[in-house]
């Protein structure tokens, strides 16, 4: 019937009612891809990290960030046109757990350009057993192979109680850096953690099976390798490379519904 609805139609698809009551950003910024997730849109970037396009200027290095000014212009352009006018958004950003105070620091510089309310921080491998749904009440081994960086983490009770990390990644892999040697990187750091546990927490976690994350985990030459060098059971985090991204969005979603977000306070910084 023209101009009338049937009263039990289903009502149309509206925004999460976060994106009202707290515009935020969950933030992930890799030495390769930088993405960016706003409340009630979704992952709205995923771009090379770069300055600006086609000069060639990265701000970030192997997980350091080494511009910070750069990486400033950089979110500049890639959001501030993208957030409602005359707001100031709740930021989440993923950090890696080693180098993670300077990363920290040099990242609120940064994301001050965006005119935060407050920035909270997680620990990418956090990020990542989040967004896989993993219970964290037992102990989870996470690695998160990206295109500069590896880590390897260990977590108890969501807490991170180990880590190691080496400046490789899938960029590197070449005629001179193979897959397996890559495999075999990981696996060291493994060894390592599990040599230096007091406690049982490494073993526990080995035996439940290995998170793997990042762009590494799409590989099968890398994770093929890495199963068969480590003889423990391995799972990849659907959607590895937005992993880090989506736990933060996560997180997000439950510090925008926290009812302290409807209280003025100053732009702050605090470990999520």
């Amino acid at each position: 019937m023209t101009g009338t609805s049937h009263p039990h139609a289903a009502a149309p698809h509206r925004p999460w009612p976060i994106a009202r009551r707290c515009c935020g950003i969950a933030l992930d910024m890799g030495s390769a891809r930088t993405r960016a997730w706003i409340a009630g849109r979704g992952v709205v970037v995923d771009v090379p990290t770069v300055t600006f396009p086609g000069t060639g200027a990265v701000p970030i290095q192997r997980g350091t960030i080494i511009d910070t000014p750069g990486c400033a212009r950089m979110l500049q352009r890639l959001l501030t046109h993208r957030l409602p006018r005359f707001t100031r958004p709740m930021v989440i950003v993923t950090t890696p757990v080693l180098d993670g105070v300077a990363y920290r620091t040099q990242a609120r510089t940064a994301v001050d350009v965006l005119m935060p309310r407050s920035v909270l921080t997680v620990p990418s491998a956090r990020a990542v057993a989040v967004a896989a749904g993993t219970d964290l009440s037992c102990p989870l081994m996470v690695v998160d192979i990206g295109a500069h960086l590896t880590e390897a983490v260990l977590l108890d009770d969501g807490a991170i109680t180990d880590a190691r990390r080496t400046a490789l990644g899938t960029s590197d892999l070449d005629a001179s850096t193979t897959p397996e040697q890559l495999a075999e990187a990981v696996a060291s750091m493994l060894a390592e953690m599990l040599r230096q546990d007091r406690t049982s927490l490494t073993f526990d976690a080995l035996h439940r099976g290995i998170l793997l994350a990042g762009g590494g985990a799409l590989r099968p030459e890398i994770t093929d390798h890495l199963t068969a060098r480590l003889h423990v059971p391995s799972r990849v985090v659907p959607a590895p490379h937005t992993a880090a991204v989506r736990g933060a969005a996560k997180l997000l979603q439950a510090a925008c519904g926290h009812p302290s977000v409807s209280v003025s306070f100053p732009p702050t910084v605090r470990p999520f």
